[in-house]
Order: C-alpha cells, then sequence, then structure tokens
C-alpha cells in the first residue's frame, strides 16, 4: 500500500509539471507570434501635444549603498522641470536618512520638484508608502522605481505615449542587469528573470492574458491605482495583487519588451532568499486572494483563467518539485523490486517531454538576449542544467515560502540588501545591513544533499541509471545552496 501511494503521488506531481509545461509552452507560441507581428498600439505623438504631468515614486529603505546612484540618476530623466514630480518615500530607520536629506537638498538647488516624504506610522510596507505618496501626488502618471534601479534618460518618452489608448492602466518594462557576470550566482537569477521578462511577460501580453506590474520599472495611470481599490499591504508581492485587480476591472497592461530598466541583482545568497522568499510567499498569497473571484468572472476568456491559474501558482511549482524528488529515491527501489510493472515506469519515462518543451522556452529566451551560434548554444546548455540544479536546491526553501502563503502565516515585509557593486567591487561583505542569521532550512538542505548523494550510490547499486541526470543535478544544488549558506 505504501508503494502504490508513492507512485500515485508521485505520478500526479509529473502529471501537474507536465500541465505545467504546455502552459509555458502555449506562452512560447505566443511569444513567437508577437515577435512577428507589427505593433499598431495607439501613441501620443508629444511633437504635437502637450506633455502630462508625471509623479515618479521612489520608496527607499535603508538604502545607503545606492540612494546617491538612484536619486542623481532620477535626476537625468529628460522631461520638463514644470511637468515632473519626485517623491523620495522614505522609510529609513537608519543612517541613510541624513544622506538622503542632503542628496535631495543638493537637487532642489537646481529647481528639480524632488520631495523627502517621511511618515509617522511605516505600516503596510512599500504598499503603505506608495498609497500615502499617492495622496499628494499630482501627477496623473506614477512611474515607480526601486532603489536600485537606473532607468534611461528617455525612458518617460519611451513609456509615456501608449497611454494614448485610455483602456491602458499601466506601461511596463523589461528588467536589465548591472551585475549579470559576477558571479555565478547573479548569472543564474538574470538566466531566470530573463525568461520571465522576455518570453512569460511578452508571450502572455500577446495572448491577452493578465500579466503582472513588476513592482519597479513600470507607470501607472493614477486613475487605474484608485478604480483598482489602490495598494494594500496585506501580501507581501502589492505588485501582483494591484495588477490583477486592476486587470478585473478590465484596465488593460502593455508590455515593452525592447525598453531595457538595468538594475541589481543580489550577491550573496542571503539576500537572494529574502528576496526569493518574498516572490513566492506573495504569489501564493495572491492565489489565495485573488484566484477566486478571477475564476468566477464569466467576463473573463478560459485562456487567461488557465494562465492565470499557473502564474499565481508558478511559486507552488516548488513544493510539487521537492515532492517529486523526494520521492524519485523510493521510485527506484520500488521499480527495482517490481520488475513487473516496469511498463507502467516506462510510461512515466514518457513525462520527460516537459524538459524538452522547458529546454525549448528557455533557450529562446536566452537567444534574445545572446544570440544564436554554437557557443551560445553550449553556453545555453551549461546554464539550463545549473540553473534547474540551484533552482533545485532553493525547493525546500521556497517551500516553506509557499506554505506559509497558502495557509495565511503573516511575516515581515524583509528587505533584499542593495550593494552598488560596480563600485564597491569585493567590499560587499563590509555591507551593514547582511545578516548572518542561521536559517533551520540550511540543515535540511544539507540533509538532502546526503540523501541525494545516496540516490547516486543507488543507482550504481542497482544497476539502473534512468534517474541519475535527475539526481546528480539535485546533489549538485542542495550542495551550492547548503555550502554558500553556511559560508555566507
Amino acid at each position: 500500500m505504501i508503494d502504490l501511494a508513492v507512485i500515485i503521488i508521485y505520478t500526479l506531481a509529473l502529471l501537474v509539471i507536465f500541465i505545467y509545461s504546455l502552459s509555458q509552452l502555449h506562452l512560447l507560441i505566443n511569444y513567437l507570434k508577437a515577435t512577428k507581428a507589427t505593433d499598431n498600439s495607439e501613441k501620443f505623438d508629444f511633437s504635437k501635444e502637450d506633455l502630462p504631468l508625471v509623479t515618479i515614486q521612489l520608496p527607499l529603505y535603508n538604502e545607503y549603498y545606492v540612494v546617491e546612484r538612484l536619486l542623481k540618476n532620477i535626476a537625468e530623466i529628460n522631461y520638463p522641470q514644470d511637468k515632473l514630480e519626485i517623491q523620495v518615500l522614505d522609510d529609513s530607520t537608519d543612517h541613510s536618512l541624513e544622506k538622503t536629506a542632503g542628496i535631495i537638498k543638493e537637487l532642489q538647488t537646481t529647481g528639480l520638484d524632488i520631495q523627502h516624504i517621511r511618515r509617522e506610522i511605516r505600516s503596510g510596507f512599500k504598499a503603505g508608502a506608495l498609497k500615502e505618496g499617492l495622496k499628494v501626488a499630482k501627477g496623473e502618471f506614477i512611474a515607480v522605481f526601486d532603489s536600485d534601479f537606473v532607468p534611461g534618460e528617455k525612458w518617460l518618452m519611451e513609456t509615456l505615449p501608449y497611454f494614448k489608448n485610455e483602456k491602458i492602466g499601466v506601461v511596463q518594462t523589461r528588467w536589465g542587469h548591472l551585475n549579470r557576470n559576477y558571479s555565478l550566482l547573479t548569472k543564474i537569477q538574470a538566466f531566470a528573470l530573463d525568461f520571465h521578462f522576455i518570453l512569460e511577460q511578452t508571450g502572455r501580453n500577446f495572448g491577452r492574458n493578465f500579466i503582472n506590474f513588476n513592482g519597479t520599472a513600470g507607470i501607472w495611470r493614477k486613475a487605474c491605482i484608485l478604480d483598482a481599490g489602490n495598494w494594500s499591504g496585506d501580501t507581501l508581492t502589492e505588485d501582483l495583487d494591484l495588477s490583477y485587480r486592476a486587470q478585473m476591472k478590465k484596465w488593460e497592461f502593455k508590455y515593452l519588451e525592447d525598453v531595457e530598466t538595468p538594475a541589481e541583482l543580489p550577491v550573496v545568497i542571503s539576500a537572494a532568499r529574502s528576496q526569493q522568499f518574498r516572490w513566492n510567499k506573495g504569489a501564493a498569497e495572491n492565489f489565495k486572494k485573488n484566484y477566486g473571484k478571477l475564476l468566477n468572472d464569466r467576463s473573463v476568456s478560459f485562456s487567461t483563467k488557465f494562465h492565470g491559474f499557473f502564474h499565481l501558482l508558478n511559486s507552488s511549482m516548488f513544493l510539487i518539485v521537492l515532492l517529486l524528488a523526494v520521492l524519485s529515491v523510493p521510485v527506484l527501489y520500488i521499480k527495482h523490486n517490481n520488475p513487473a510493472f516496469s511498463w507502467y515506469f516506462n510510461v512515466l519515462a514518457g513525462f520527460a517531454i516537459s524538459t524538452l518543451i522547458f529546454f525549448a522556452c528557455y533557450y529562446v529566451a536566452y537567444t534574445k538576449i545572446h544570440g544564436r551560434s554554437i557557443k551560445s548554444f553550449f553556453s545555453f546548455l551549461g546554464m539550463f542544467l545549473t540553473f534547474f540544479s540551484i533552482a533545485m536546491g532553493f525547493s525546500v526553501h521556497n517551500t516553506l515560502a509557499v506554505l506559509e502563503g497558502h495557509f495565511g502565516k503573516k511575516s515581515e515585509f524583509i528587505r533584499t540588501p542593495k550593494f552598488n557593486i560596480n563600485s564597491m567591487k569585493d567590499s560587499w561583505k563590509g555591507n551593514r545591513y547582511l545578516t548572518n542569521r542561521f536559517s533551520k532550512n540550511v540543515i535540511i538542505e544539507g540533509l538532502l544533499f546526503l540523501y541525494f548523494g545516496f540516490a547516486i550510490w543507488s543507482a550504481f547499486k542497482l544497476n539502473d541509471f534512468g534517474l541519475l541526470i535527475f539526481h546528480l543535478m539535485l546533489f549538485t544544488g542542495f550542495g551550492f545552496v547548503f555550502f554558500k549558506s553556511i559560508r555566507a
């Protein structure tokens, strides 16, 4: 009975991943169609029409290392001063306050309308700060940038024209990476984010399915924010929450793949962990909060409901992958002890098509940045295996985040430390925002590293190498995460 239960759960996990891969395949098809389509969006012609009043919101919380770069970069955006308002929404509690205030005073002398806004009660985290600033914002359009982003001078002139269409509530741009090649950790983060911002966002947007404002590097119509119910801090991903509420109110989003807004990737695993935890838990919270409303909305297409399901449950795939990984070792022994059922395991092997689908999807996104060549293909192959290995290594940490989100456990908004790595080089180790708190999750990751080492040994003992590559990836991924974490 135990063997049967293991096989049933293992089969269901494979089936869920297969269906998820089909959703990604559909996005790939949409993406390829989008690359061949002509963009006929109606746009403002600002050579003939007046420029609108714009507010740029910059939410800050203890950003000592990057605040100067941020503010001086924003001050360089090419837009008339009489049409531009900048709100520095500063919830900081440390010495960065004085530094920020000094830079703002310096910029104010240039005639720039830049205000240092502080809240007496810091409730609602980032969402609360954005909502507070919105109360006094002068702009018809609200651009938002996190502290590690450096938009180009023409950013507003590249995004604002699309608001000619009065149904457009948000224009979102693609994230770039200032420190893509800094380390293996930054390379795999860039690999994952490029996939989301190239294939997923474009594929969903072209297919007229719901996409999300990514929390930064995008611009809202103020009326859209208010109509959708304003910012809310009851989930850890307020951006995803407001995005779904706005689109359920029939606002449309415009995604600009070709407008890149560079930012800094976390360079230490503790920072990556905190970011991953927030994103994955927040997605689960949003599934709980918003998917029922989406599912019951008869005006929403089946395609949007289907993609919305996997969009909001994207992070929950870590739970499925972890379950699949842990069960794969007993499955190896069950297969060995029940040769009469070898035909069933051969059928299960057919689910490997999911891997081929993911391979094709990620490759198309990768070529957008790195081009097509023999060299780039082999580089992609290495990154593909490395990324999925390390992603599986994060599965314990991310699964716990997902479970907290689904079961409604509330937690603090944990910021991701920023480093300004380009100017600091290797001196990030002195970053005062880094914490050395030891996570109990690391112990589980270390045990799983040993567990999948046993799985590799089992392949040779049983002379069954069908899952060897999978177990090698798990062994490598958990080993990377474990050893990086204890050395951090």
